[in-house]
């Protein structure tokens, strides 16, 4: 099972990035537990500066901006 983690605080590309994920995952038919980070302090111990980002199984996979579908599921192939 993949670990997901959206890191931001909420903004519209933070939730747009969890639901392309989230549709991303499911078009993959991979199984997967999506987890979302809002608390400031976690997302710094991340050591990201720019939300939203992406971590797949504790590793940063993307920051700042919202991939594509396709990207995405490279991403989590």
């Amino acid at each position: 099972m993949k670990k997901l983690q959206i890191l931001g605080t909420g903004c519209p590309k933070c939730k747009k990035l969890a639901e392309e994920t989230e549709k991303a995952a499911k078009e993959l038919g991979i199984k997967y537990q999506i987890e979302k980070v809002t608390d400031i302090e976690k997302i710094m111990s991340f050591k990201v500066m720019s939300t939203p980002a992406l971590v797949v199984d504790d590793q940063i996979k993307v920051t700042g901006r919202v991939p594509s579908i396709d990207e995405l599921k490279k991403i989590l192939s």
